[in-house]
């Protein structure tokens, strides 16, 4: 039985991959397959290439309606976590959601009728949904803390993988439109995946928290050793247990229910919802999927390229997202969350205010329509390192215990629903409005940045039960966010890590206020 290292690198490819890889890849298939031949002649209520007047503009409401049923189906989704997520533990969740994506999948490439197909969508949706919401708690209750950011920021890599094999596949299947092959193969493809999950998860150690909160405490040593390749009778695996139960009795007596959220006292619980929810709007609210999704359009309003180059250019913009995602697995334990977020943000910030001055020229100015497209790879750069992966990181890590769940259900569900508005308004909003859209997503990049710097505290290095006690903490914000980064760069070695929080926290103010020696 694998253990320690090994778990974790057989985790990766047999559990998490296939789970990012579904949220990825249908997210964005369909996006190439409703202009191809073969599926207008099955799905003419879909086909707007061939009508003209009231009739296209019905047909345009009936397309934007399905390609984004998958995300209102992602959204419930994520809100079903709520309820099962507690009460099934993870494993049992997860294998929950890849089943429903199988059936969604199995459904819409076999389907022969507009019925089917908005059938399909939706439980696809509502499998990817579950899975986005459980996997990353999964993967931060059975992570170290020093290892624990590059476990679940691998996500962001494996979603960018499925946007490009889908990208791909679709362009490679674009010269076989006219059979009916080309756009069920596709959606038939992700079923592998599906599968693949359902069989082997199982096969991986349930949440130690969670099965220590159900009352299975043997069961918890047991899969924890297993997870640190240490004794269950070590003292390494019964320090770490004594902590999660004490972790969970105090969660309990200050956080007993739902309603508890929204309160400022007992762990500052209302202000970590907030910054859970915050990332989620700010993920939608930047731009992402304006980018990844519409990625063909901007380059076709820029550039007037043939359909198939812009399919290409399109496809290598997002394999390049998926080349800047392995950024962030190599520093988000290195530099820390808050670094990341900045960096990001400043970034994407800057991308957008660039497309709007570039776009403002015309696609008739040849070196400002390059200009755009350059920035939109350079978007393409600065994203993933920040939010791909990281979001969903840090919404699991700043959550109690006992509401984990229950916060990153509504967190990813209001990520969904945000999807869901910027794919619906942004075909509106580049018509009408054109470049001054991307000033809209200019100026909220700006509060993200000035909203990280000032109320997002560092999670680096420090375990879920550590940052826990943080919180607990009667401090205010501005102290939390201050004294989580000075904890953070704590030397990981340094002895001290052992004593109370309360403790270092004090060590921290004694040593700030201590006068700096003179220097000779």
């Amino acid at each position: 039985m694998a253990k320690g290292a090994s778990l974790h690198l057989l985790q990766t490819i047999f559990a998490t991959f296939p789970c990012f890889f579904l949220f990825g890849y249908n997210q964005v298939v369909v996006g190439g397959l409703i202009s191809f031949e073969s599926w207008t002649e099955f799905f003419p209520q879909l086909d707007t290439a061939h009508a003209t007047g009231s009739l296209k503009s019905h047909r345009s409401v009936i397309q934007g309606i399905y390609v984004s049923s998958f995300t209102l189906g992602a959204f419930f989704g994520s809100l079903c976590c709520f309820v099962v997520g507690d009460l099934l533990g993870r494993r049992k969740t997860i294998f929950l959601g890849g089943a429903l994506t199988f059936i969604g999948e199995a459904i819409s490439c076999t389907s022969f009728q507009i019925s089917q197909l908005f059938v399909g969508r939706i439980l696809t949706g509502f499998g990817v949904g579950i899975l986005a919401t459980i996997v990353p708690v999964w993967q931060s209750e059975s992570s170290e803390a020093t290892n624990r950011g590059r476990h679940v920021v691998i996500d962001g890599i494996f979603i960018t993988s499925g946007y490009v094999a889908s990208y791909w596949l679709n362009f490679g299947f674009s010269h076989v439109q006219n059979h009916a092959v080309s756009w069920r193969v596709p959606l038939a493809i992700p079923t592998i995946a599906s599968v693949v999950l359902c069989v082997s998860i199982f096969f991986f150690p349930e949440s130690p928290r969670w099965l220590v909160r159900a009352g299975e405490v043997e069961q918890a040593s047991l899969e924890l050793s297993r997870i640190k390749n240490k004794d269950r009778d070590s003292d390494e695996i019964i320090r770490e247990i004594a902590s999660i139960e004490l972790s969970l009795e105090e969660t309990a007596r200050n956080a007993a229910s739902l309603k508890d959220i929204f309160t400022t006292k007992n762990g500052k619980l209302f202000y970590r919802f907030m910054l859970c929810m915050g990332l989620q709007f700010w993920i939608q609210m930047t731009g992402a999927q304006v980018i990844s999704t519409y990625t063909t359009t901007i380059f076709q309003n820029n550039l007037n390229l043939s359909d198939g180059i812009t399919r290409i250019l399109a496809a290598c913009a997002l394999t390049w997202k998926c080349l800047a995602s392995f950024i962030a697995f190599f520093t988000i334990d290195r530099f820390g969350r808050r670094k990341l977020f900045l960096f990001c943000g400043v970034g994407i910030t800057t991308c957008m205010m660039c497309m709007a001055i570039t776009s403002s020229f015309g696609s008739r100015n040849r070196g400002a329509a390059i200009g755009s497209t350059f920035f939109v790879f350079l978007y393409n750069f600065f994203f993933p390192i920040g939010f791909l992966g990281p979001s969903f990181l840090y919404g699991t890590e700043i959550a109690p215990v006992r509401l984990r769940v229950a916060m990153t259900s509504v967190s990813i569900a209001n990520h969904w629903l945000w999807n869901f508005v910027v794919q619906m308004v942004t075909p509106i909003a580049l018509a009408s409005i054109g470049y001054r859209y991307y000033i809209i997503y200019t100026i909220t990049g700006l509060t993200y940045v000035v909203a990280v710097y000032f109320f997002y505290p560092e999670t680096m290095g420090q375990s879920l039960e550590q940052l826990e006690d943080l919180f607990q903490q009667d401090i205010s914000v501005s102290e939390t966010v201050h004294f989580a980064s000075k904890l953070a760069n704590l030397p990981k070695d340094e002895e001290n890590r052992e004593e109370p929080l309360k403790v270092q926290l004090e060590q921290i103010e004694h040593s700030e206020a201590s006068p700096k020696a003179a220097v000779p």
